[in-house]
């Protein structure tokens, strides 16, 4: 019950003295539904209460899929019921690159780019979030109705192009391109960038002696 009650507290803006993101109360960045329905869904209640940063990541290392919400009651994955606990947490900047980072769990890589997504400004959400988009490793998503298989690199670039993910709707990212011209951000190099010069080499004509 004490773990309700703290949900119920956290929802609740009035007098929130916790630690806040962009301003205010981290649970605001999700929907007022989807709050409603992670709190009172059986993951949530069962497997998130008492979690800390470190428990987190070993409850987020048995995750075998993302998504949002599913079938006709609109259902909160753990995937989504765990970035709430995320935003509950507000982990420090290292915690979250620690989680990013590590190369043996990618459905936590996927939830802590989520998170990133969320709380972070934009300058540090491109420049944390787009060397991502250079892994490849599969993921499983779970839709409204079946599960449909994506790669990390898509959910991330969902994540940055998209105005709604996984049933949250998303702070609109000013163009990268702006931020550029305002010195905010460094031009992007692709990663296939090296790859291209060496199909460039390999492509030139060999002169004959």
């Amino acid at each position: 019950m004490a773990h309700q009650a703290d949900s119920k507290r956290m929802l609740d803006d009035r007098g929130y003295s916790g630690r806040t993101l962009h301003g205010g109360n981290p649970a605001a960045l999700l929907e007022k539904a989807v709050l409603d329905r992670i709190v009172e869904s059986y993951y949530w209640k069962e497997q998130c209460f008492g979690l800390n940063e470190a428990t987190l990541c070993e409850r987020a290392a048995e995750l075998t899929f993302i998504g949002g919400t599913f079938g006709v009651a609109q259902k909160p994955t753990p995937f989504l019921c765990l970035l709430l606990k995320l935003l509950q947490l507000v982990p420090e900047r290292d915690v979250v690159l620690c989680y990013l980072h590590q190369p043996d769990f990618k459905y936590l890589t996927a939830l802590a780019a989520f998170y990133v997504r969320l709380a972070w400004e934009p300058k540090d959400v491109y420049a944390t979030l787009e060397p991502l988009l250079a892994d490849y490793r599969k993921l499983r998503r779970r839709t409204r109705e079946a599960f449909a298989m994506g790669y990390v690199d898509q959910f991330v670039d969902d994540l940055l192009t998209k105005e709604r993910v996984c049933a949250t709707s998303l702070q609109k990212l000013p163009r990268r391109r702006d931020l550029e011209d305002l010195d905010v951000l460094e031009p992007r190099v692709s990663p296939l960038g090296e790859e291209i010069e060496g199909i460039d080499e390999d492509d030139s004509p060999v002169e004959e002696h």
